[in-house]
């Protein structure tokens, strides 16, 4: 979302609210696919009718709109999310360790340190009010963790992380995605899931589940690239970083342009 369908100002416009909803009453299968938590797509999203569901949490999970919870979800195995601590410890490295509540729909973070980086700081100010995120800072993950957990997510400097990221590839099976923030690329994102988890999976999933013919993604960043590499149509904003650009099969205009909403209307009607 960030970077492709969002605009400027980080929200969906009203221009693309009203051209996806209209599309989506129309019968196109339209979703979204993002690293983000349900905790801040339903509010992006909430003037935008999408009647699929959302493949949230770079594909942990499945968020119904419809039924307002949880759909499926893919928890990090109990031996993975041992190992993974571990080695974030040796690294110095404090993920924040999201957890699927009893509920259902609910998500708690957690996060160890006694103190945030500048990067952990503006995220947590950014989202410790949303109702369906609770954050318990200066805590660590607790037992039923172990089962639970559905992402280990962290942010800092590139030569910080980049080294765990190369570790957590070589000595556990889980996905791990390292890419570099839209904003500040001396800042990279880490992003741990169960094994076999992506934003990819997620989509060749769904497009089983809804009987699509065609799959068409939009990316920006390198952790679209797997998912580019499944469509039929993989599609670059302007702003995309230069290697998403190489993979797509077409380059639009920016996401602030409303491209992505103009493009779908476009090849809907072809």
């Amino acid at each position: 979302m960030d970077g492709t369908l969002l605009s400027s100002d980080s929200r969906v416009s009203a221009r693309t609210a009203a051209i996806i909803s209209d599309l989506s009453a129309a019968g196109a299968m339209i979703t979204v696919a993002t690293a983000r938590t349900p905790a801040t797509v339903v509010p992006l999203l909430a003037d935008t009718r999408i009647g699929v569901d959302a493949v949230v949490m770079t594909g942990a999970a499945m968020w119904s709109r419809s039924r307002d919870a949880f759909g499926e979800v893919h928890a990090i195995p109990e031996d993975h999310v041992v190992r993974t601590l571990d080695l974030c410890r040796h690294h110095d490295i404090h993920p924040f360790v999201y957890v699927i509540a009893p509920d259902g729909r609910t998500l708690d973070v957690y996060h160890g340190a006694k103190a945030f980086n500048k990067a952990e700081e503006g995220f947590y100010l950014e989202r410790r009010k949303l109702t369906l995120k609770r954050f318990h800072l200066g805590q660590p993950a607790p037992a039923r963790a172990l089962h639970s957990s559905l992402l280990f997510y962290a942010m800092g400097p590139a030569e910080a992380i980049a080294p765990l990221a190369d570790k957590l590839r070589e000595q556990t099976d889980c996905s791990v995605s390292c890419y570099p923030d839209i904003f500040n690329p001396a800042i990279a994102n880490l992003e741990i899931l169960a094994p076999g988890v992506s934003k990819a999976a997620a989509i060749k999933l769904l497009a089983a589940q809804t009987g699509a013919q065609r799959i068409v993604v939009f990316g920006d960043n390198l952790n679209d690239l797997p998912m580019f590499a499944i469509a039929d149509t993989a599609v670059a904003v302007g702003n995309a970083m230069p290697q998403v650009k190489e993979a797509a099969d077409i380059i639009i205009e920016p996401n602030y342009t409303d491209s992505v909403a103009r493009f779908i209307a476009a090849d809907f009607a072809s």
